[in-house]
């Protein structure tokens, strides 16, 4: 009895002793792990912030939105490959195929479906300055512009600096005009050119 209660206390303490390390090690694991989760998301939340600068940028310049990338198919490609190398047989690997298929061309499908909806429901910040001036008939401030477009489109986030960009670029398109009042400076849209029907009568007149 006393040689099996001996390598009992062994093998209790030998147990205790590992359990105590892997439970070092899963703390110290979990304090890595969360160090980089917050280092991530501290990378996402300025990701985000430069993407929502860029984005009104991009607006102000009128310029359209690029179709996001497939990347999707890429990410997906591996994972037939290892069950491949895992499961022998020419069945198991068009299985393995066959979903992935599908996954692609859902995704195409979203990707498709979703892209004019966006495009449409969302007018660049170029098109609503240009109807704004457009419906004016007296000369407005870039302060202006940027209050009226705020309270007829509090949805979006509109940002005097960026309107005022944006008004610089449709008068370097002659799509807007600018005039000085002292420090002040106003836009309006330009004048409608004169039509030149007058010197193509005076040119026939001789003639007949």
């Amino acid at each position: 009895m006393s040689e099996t209660t001996a390598e009992t206390t062994e093998l209790t303490s030998q147990y205790s002793a590992q359990v105590a390390g892997d439970l070092e090690r899963n703390l110290k694991e979990q304090e890595r792990l969360s160090g980089e989760i917050e280092a991530l998301q501290a990378q996402l939340a300025a990701l985000r912030h430069d993407h929502t600068v860029l984005v009104n940028i991009q607006q102000a310049l009128g310029i359209p939105a690029p179709a996001a990338p497939a990347a999707e198919p890429v990410a997906t490609v591996p994972a037939p490959r290892k069950k491949a190398a895992k499961a022998p047989g020419a069945a198991k690997q068009t299985k393995d195929k066959k979903p992935a298929a599908a996954d692609r061309k859902q995704t195409s499908k979203k990707s498709t479906a979703t892209a004019p909806t966006t495009s449409s429901l969302s007018p660049t910040l170029v098109d609503l300055v240009r109807e704004h001036l457009a419906g004016q008939s007296e000369p407005r401030s870039a302060a202006e512009i940027t209050t009226a477009l705020g309270q007829q489109h509090p949805e979006r986030t509109i940002k005097a600096t960026v309107v005022r960009t944006t008004l610089e670029g449709l008068v370097a398109k002659n799509q807007a005009q600018r005039t000085r009042q002292g420090r002040a400076v106003f836009y309006t849209t330009p004048a409608p050119a004169a039509e030149p029907t007058t010197s193509g009568e005076a040119q026939d007149g001789p003639a007949e």
